[in-house]
């Protein structure tokens, strides 16, 4: 499973120009599954993200976390982050899961997430969907279940 996780003072998901998700204070969540993912990698990468330390503290350092500050997420699913386009120009998504199973363990990282006490919102599974969000920071981080990167 793998994760974009950007640091946001504001977002929202739109879809066909309804707002579906909107969040203040804290990450959007763009979350790939694999077909090798498990329901262990959404549980672990769900407290990656809840405990990860990338909101300042009274010092004006990265060391308070999601829970910590009281942040929401917004967790839209993106297989495209198991795109392959080293061979080719047009990427590959055949280690991207099936829909179905993709689905599901998109779902078990949002209960898992919403178990650590964030707050989430979410997008549309398989939807077109227009994601706006204000970059705090920057600060943006990929996270991979399997730790190769």
């Amino acid at each position: 499973m793998r994760a974009v996780v950007q640091r946001v003072s504001r977002a929202a998901v739109r879809v066909e120009g309804q707002v579906k998700g909107t969040i203040g204070k804290g990450m959007v969540v763009l979350l790939g599954v694999g077909k090798e993912d498990r329901a262990a990698a959404a549980n672990y990468l769900a407290e990656k993200v809840a405990h990860l330390r990338i909101f300042e503290d009274e010092q004006g350092k990265m060391n308070r976390s999601l829970v910590e500050i009281g942040g929401a997420a917004l967790v839209v699913s993106q297989f495209t982050l198991y795109g392959d386009a080293r061979g080719q120009r047009r990427p590959s998504y055949i280690q991207a899961a099936p829909p179905q199973e993709a689905n599901v363990l998109y779902e078990e990282f949002v209960r898992a997430l919403r178990g650590h006490g964030v707050a989430v919102e979410t997008g549309v599974f398989r939807a077109h969907m227009e994601v706006e969000l204000v970059n705090d920071g920057p600060v943006t981080l990929l996270l991979d279940s399997s730790k190769i990167f």
